[in-house]
């Protein structure tokens, strides 16, 4: 009798999960019946009954089985306080650190340099001086920082990243103009630079701000921080 019921629960379950399946299934090709210029990555049910999570690409949305509603916004549980939405949006904007171009950016070794770090970084963008001091504390760390001007913000820090980019020595001149403003005097004239495929690649990475950090396992961090928490960042960048 034990082992009958174990098998009349093991096909209930399996049951519900082909049904459950099913409806997924559904549901998403109503989605896309309804909405055919949206790439629908993935539907799935979410903690509250009747309500689908729903990928789409980067993007997270909530609906119910008619995909008439959308709800864009976050979702938590107040009980754990935990931001459900947030979770999987960090997920989702990871990206692959081996597809960035790390030849279009100035590097710099501290230590052994084990630890990797990659760095958007205006030159007039008063927290990224404040990050580069930060970072000087470092040990075993490499640094890879995309020269990253915003126009609308910094109109002269296009130039400025030429400059450093053209410099004899690329790391002493963005160090000095970081940390004592004083603009590279040697730089070459008219020498290539990536500062608008640097420009571009933020874009295409959704940054539209700096200092924006990524680390090794494609997590973005965005913003000024401390020693403190840069090491706790680094130390937690394997998770």
């Amino acid at each position: 009798m034990f082992r009958i019921a174990l098998v009349l629960t093991g096909l209930l379950v399996a049951s519900s999960l082909q049904a459950s399946d099913k409806n997924l299934e559904k549901v998403g090709q109503t989605l896309q019946s309804l909405y055919p210029a949206t790439t629908f990555t993935e539907v799935r049910p979410s903690p509250v009954k009747g309500v689908y999570e729903v990928i789409m690409g980067k993007n997270v949305a909530y609906t119910d089985e008619t995909g008439r509603y959308f709800m864009f916004g976050h979702m938590l549980d107040m009980s754990s306080q935990q931001d459900l939405t947030a979770e999987l949006l960090e997920t989702l904007n990871r990206i692959d650190i081996s597809t960035l171009p790390i030849e279009d950016s100035i590097k710099i070794v501290h230590g052994n340099g084990d630890r990797k770090l990659y760095l958007f970084s205006d030159p007039d963008c008063p927290y990224c001086k404040r990050l580069e001091k930060e970072l000087q504390k470092l040990d075993n760390v490499t640094i890879y920082t995309f020269l990253y001007p915003i126009d609308e913000l910094h109109p002269q820090a296009a130039d400025k990243s030429r400059l450093v980019w053209c410099a004899k020595d690329q790391e002493a001149a963005w160090k000095a103009l970081m940390q004592q403003g004083t603009p590279p005097a040697n730089s070459e004239e008219g020498c290539q630079n990536p500062i608008e495929r640097n420009v571009r690649l933020a874009k295409q990475l959704g940054i539209e701000g700096t200092p924006t950090m990524i680390l090794e396992n494609g997590k973005f961090a965005q913003g000024y921080m401390e020693i403190s928490e840069l090491g706790t960042l680094l130390e937690g960048e394997k998770q």
